[in-house]
């Protein structure tokens, strides 16, 4: 039997099991749906975990993942032209970020410093219509230079969001949408909720644009080319630290222009 083949009949079994899940409410194709489709948990579980403290163990994440597994299973639609694996590891995504968060293993001080820079720089880019230098940043905050980059590699570890971050959008009834993994649904009975969709994505490649070049280079090889911080440390000539600062840097820049393009009724209007 050739591989295309083996391929082939894999899909009709998953379909099959698909089929009597939902047709007939079958619970042992449900556990074997599961079954099949954890490897995603164990996919997302790690590539989250590489940015957690260690003692934040990849046993719990993919604990909490599975979670966000179930629920998929529960709510997908199959006869909807939307792959599982996409609509699943979003689901995933937001059931880890959602455990982690009620941990609360983050020090207040830390979620302060997130805060208080990303107003500085928001405050800065509206007065100065540029991006500002870490140097105008640190002025901004009252703290030097040097105490700048250590709160930004304290943020860096801390974060756990990024741009997986979910956003509700306005007038959806409170759908949620990540800002990276966006379903665009063509066949959705509900035009506004798929425009609000296209408009989230649009405002993130717009806010993207406008990084400083360093800063863009980093969003798109780590977020797009997949490559580790260590690798994008030697493309730029950099340590794995740098680039680490820079990309917290560009996360809190572009939440804060999201935040204020995504303000109650800003897409609706």
């Amino acid at each position: 039997m050739s591989v295309e083949q083996q391929k082939k009949e894999k899909e009709h079994a998953v379909e099959e099991l698909w089929r009597r899940y939902k047709e007939q409410g079958d619970a042992k194709a449900r556990d074997e749906l599961i079954l099949a489709y954890s490897p995603l948990v164990k996919y997302v579980a790690g590539r989250m975990g590489t940015g957690l403290p260690a003692h934040i163990e990849e046993s719990d994440l993919i604990s909490y993942g599975l979670l966000g597994l179930i629920g998929a299973l529960e709510r997908y639609d199959p006869s909807r032209n939307i792959k599982f694996e996409t609509y699943a590891i979003s689901r995933i995504k937001g059931s880890i970020i959602d455990e982690l968060r009620a941990l609360d293993w983050v020090p207040r001080s830390v979620r302060s410093w997130a805060r208080q820079v990303e107003r500085a720089v928001t405050k800065l880019e509206n007065e100065l219509r540029r991006a500002p230098s870490d140097e105008e940043i640190a002025a901004e905050l009252e703290i030097t230079v040097d105490e700048f980059h250590d709160i930004l590699t304290q943020i860096s570890s801390a974060s756990i969001v990024a741009l997986d971050e979910f956003w509700t959008l306005s007038g959806s009834g409170g759908d949620r949408v990540t800002l990276m993994d966006t379903i665009e649904d063509v066949s959705a009975p509900d035009p506004s909720r798929a425009f609000d969709i296209q408009a989230v994505k649009e405002l993130l490649a717009d806010a993207i644009k406008r990084l400083p070049e360093r800063e863009k280079i980093v969003i798109g090889l780590y977020y797009y080319e997949g490559l580790t911080l260590k690798e994008i440390g030697e493309v730029l000539g950099v340590t794995e630290s740098r680039v680490s600062q820079l990309h917290t840097k560009a996360i809190l820049r572009l939440k804060g222009r999201m935040k204020q393009e995504l303000e109650p009724g800003a897409l609706s209007s």
